[in-house]
């Protein structure tokens, strides 16, 4: 019997190695296939099915869209893809984008602040998490990364073997084009690529992940998800795109059932909003609708509101004087009944600052607006007055017809105003001496637009309007989203009540609510004029504000370019030289 050979210590080192490193490579494989098994076994946290058939598509596809329902957890799973691939490739360097760095910021707080608590080995693996609002990164000790860039001309230069994009119908698409696409230069480049044997393997491929909701059809981003869903049907290609419901969310207990019943039963429910939000649903412009998206959505172009004080002692906001020519318009859209059982009613005021061009023309800036329910017609009149006083408005755009009239006879008396401890003088009507003379101070000013809409009215009104927004003569606030980093600009912000923040985000969420109206809204002919009307359950009470304001925008403009009345003196025509006078 032959004697079996003795290895020496370093064979016996080098053998345990060797089946340590073919192990490691055996898993590697195994969970870089089956990274949902990876999270059970080395995470030790558990999935449900949708995420881990998620997880799965995400690590063997390039390319992907993920639609969710709010409350779905995307972020949550965006974050466990992220640490996943963090560790099982070393070396990985991920970029999280979003409308906001805030945004962004939360990828990596879910990651410090529940995945690291649920998992010991993911504490591990990481080296520091930096999570601040101008720098946020996590360093794993294999080499990997993943941070937070801004998505701005201002994040160029960053590089990324993986981008998410999160909310990314929030992103401008050139920055996504021209800037964070451009992050994506080179393959993730192990060191073992760098020996001769290793010379023709094949490189990986970069990814691109974008998340968000729903949004309109006319967006770009609907014409990247329809691009990539072609490429979903190529079988040579690796495309994934899916949208999950508010159903899906319901049924795995992510989402209360009684707690949707109850929103979709308030009298306020907004079935657009709903749909897009929470059903994965694409909204577009419908046959009938009079307002295109498109002309809208371009016109979202101001970054600041303008604020009238938040209290009776408060300085933090001033309002700039008028310039130059600037014509300030106060419009209201009367409404006193609550809206439970009244789905259109409410009072809606919009200020809008109208600033001369060289061609003798406007360009309005919706710069602030509010609504209310439920008022009483003194309350409504005393809050047109303040805003009327406290904007230095030059003019009132008010209709009024019905309950209207109310709020015109209040605003032609003195309103005294306790909160401010002062008494507001009467105004007065400028384009209808019937109304002027219901006011009794014959000297107060004359600033009032009395409305009265007429079918015709509201033809010219509504045509004018769509008009204003084609050709870019009226200028609104950006989207609630985008001023989440101008609002953490303003001096004590973080340290203000919700009440007081919510007064702050209102005015581009009133804005967003008036896109959805004017988008929402239809038209049949009657005659010689168009009806503008709502879908049923939709609202047009912001629509119509912003219809009166722009009309007064319209008669002022005309007035900059009607001719100055000169008297004329004849003796302009005739000029006389003084004799010479000579003497004999």
């Amino acid at each position: 019997m032959a004697e079996t050979k003795k290895m020496t210590a370093k064979e016996v080192a080098n053998s345990k190695a060797d089946r340590l490193m073919n192990t490691i490579a055996f898993r590697a494989g195994y969970y870089r296939s089956n990274p949902h098994r990876f999270v059970k076994d080395y995470l030790g946290i558990n999935l449900k099915i949708f995420q881990k058939i998620l997880l799965y598509m995400f690590m063997l596809n390039n390319y992907a869209i993920y639609l969710a329902s709010r409350g779905q957890g995307k972020t949550f799973l965006v974050a466990l893809f992220c640490v996943v691939r963090c560790i099982l490739f070393p070396s990985s360097k991920i970029c999280i984008a979003s409308s906001t760095r805030s945004q962004g910021n939360e990828v990596l707080l879910k990651i410090q602040d529940e995945l690291m608590k649920m998992s010991a080995n993911l504490c591990n693996e990481i080296k520091e998490c930096n999570i601040g609002q101008n720098n946020a990164k996590i360093t794993f000790k294999n080499g990997s990364w993943i941070k937070v860039v801004t998505s701005s001309d201002s994040g160029r230069g960053s590089r990324a073997n993986i981008l998410c994009v999160d909310e990314f119908v929030k992103v401008d698409l050139n920055i996504i084009t021209m800037v964070l696409r451009k992050f994506l230069t080179a393959p993730r480049h192990p060191k073992f690529m760098d020996k001769p044997e290793y010379k023709d393997y094949p490189q990986e491929r970069n990814k691109e992940f974008y998340m968000s909701s729903a949004w309109m059809k006319s967006h770009w981003s609907f014409n990247k998800l329809k691009s990539y869903v072609a490429q979903l049907l190529d079988e040579n290609k690796k495309y994934f795109v899916c949208g999950l419901p508010y159903q899906l969310s319901i049924k795995e207990g992510l989402l209360s059932r009684e707690q949707v019943e109850d929103e979709m039963s308030e009298s306020d429910f907004n079935e657009m909003i709903w749909e897009m939000e929470m059903g994965c649903l694409w909204f577009g412009d419908t046959d009938g609708a009079f307002f295109s998206y498109e002309d809208i959505s371009k016109q979202r172009t101001l970054r600041s509101a303008v604020y009238p004080p938040l209290s009776s002692t408060d300085k933090r906001f001033k309002i700039p004087d008028l310039a130059n020519r600037e014509r300030r318009i106060l419009s209201v859209d009367v409404a006193l009944l609550a809206s439970k059982k009244q789905n259109n009613d409410a009072a809606s005021i919009f200020i809008n600052s109208a600033l001369p061009t060289q061609n003798n023309k406007y360009i309005g800036n919706l710069i602030y607006t509010e609504n209310h329910e439920g008022l009483h017609t003194s309350e409504l009149a005393l809050i047109v007055r303040r805003l009327f006083d406290q904007f230095k408005c030059t003019d009132i755009a008010l209709d009024v017809k019905g309950i209207g009239l109310g709020i015109y006879d209040a605003l032609c008396r003195d309103i005294p105003d306790p909160t401010y401890g002062i008494v507001y003088p009467p105004l007065s009507c400028c384009n209808d001496q019937v109304y002027a003379d219901r006011c009794t101070d014959k000297k107060a000013p004359k600033v009032i637009w009395a409305i009265q809409a007429t079918a015709q009215f509201n033809n010219d009104m509504y045509i004018n309007l769509r008009e204003g927004f084609r050709q870019g003569n009226i200028s609104i606030l950006i989207n609630e989203f985008e001023a989440e980093e101008i609002l953490k600009g303003i001096r004590g912000y973080n340290s203000m009540s919700p009440t007081d923040k919510t007064k702050l985000q209102l005015p581009y969420i009133h804005t967003t609510l008036l896109v959805n109206e004017l988008i929402n809204l239809e038209y049949e002919t009657k005659g010689v004029n168009i009806k503008v009307f709502e879908k049923s359950g939709m609202r047009k009470d912001r629509v119509s504000s912003v219809g009166y304001n722009y009309w007064v925008q319209c008669q002022l403009e005309r007035k900059l370019n009607k001719p100055q009345n000169t008297s004329f003196d004849p003796t302009t025509m005739l000029q006389f030289r003084q004799p010479k006078l000579t003497s004999y």
